[in-house]
């Protein structure tokens, strides 16, 4: 089943992917319910350790809250140093497409088979100061590159432009490769990184910081395609 969703995430694309860890988890039926009216079509979820990145976050329990909610794919990026180790419970939870990243492990290979072995589809994430050759001995081993625009699990970063070089040679060394970028995706870059190759684009506070959903996520939409906000449309 999940790895049908992979087809559903393809299908989707180029898709924005709220990221849920700006939403309002007491509530988190309501903010399913508006996003979907919005024209959500998969929701993505950072899972951090507090030991590969500083910060602590959410695990299985909201995993699987959500998929209690929604049928939604749900692209969980897993930011912890031991990703086998929660891969199966993620899996278990509802996840349908799970990312590690590649300065948490030895053996990307390795990891990427194992976590594809779980029938879910496998992605693979760097971050922008990681030396970008370490991903060679994996592109063939997964469905999805995350190509980060800034330092996993630190706020108030700056969108890095090495990203944007990133996904374009991504794209021209393997074409059928799913392309997400995470991290500074606004109005103001979305429209460079689908440009340069990206499908997929995770967004927070370009949809969390606003009052309405349906709007920002439109305005978004226009900017990824180069065109301007509609009359009447509000920034």
């Amino acid at each position: 089943m999940s790895r049908a969703k992979l087809d559903s995430i393809r299908a989707a694309g180029p898709a924005i992917l709220p990221s849920l860890l700006q939403c309002d988890f007491g509530d988190l039926r309501t903010e399913i319910e508006k996003l979907t009216v919005a024209g959500t079509r998969v929701l993505h979820l950072d899972v951090m350790d507090g030991h590969f990145v500083p910060n602590l976050t959410y695990g299985m329990p909201i995993v699987e809250g959500l998929r209690r909610h929604t049928d939604m794919p749900l692209d969980v990026h897993l930011m912890i140093s031991d990703p086998i180790a929660y891969a199966q419970p993620m899996v278990d939870a509802g996840a349908d497409l799970l990312t590690f990243h590649v300065e948490a492990v030895d053996d990307c290979v390795e990891v990427a088979g194992k976590i594809r072995d779980m029938g879910v589809g496998v992605g693979v994430a760097i971050n922008p100061d990681t030396d970008f050759a370490k991903l060679d001995c994996c592109l063939d081993s997964v469905d999805m590159v995350l190509v980060m625009s800034v330092n996993a699990g630190f706020g108030g970063q700056q969108f890095n432009p090495v990203a944007l070089d990133r996904l374009r040679s991504l794209k021209e060394r393997k074409p059928d490769l799913l392309l997400e970028i995470d991290g500074g995706i606004k109005a103001e870059t979305i429209g460079d990184a689908r440009a340069a190759g990206c499908d997929l684009f995770v967004v927070g506070s370009a949809i969390f910081g606003q009052h309405d959903y349906e709007t920002a996520i439109n305005e978004l939409t226009q900017a990824m395609h180069g065109s301007p906000p509609a009359a009447g449309d509000q920034s």
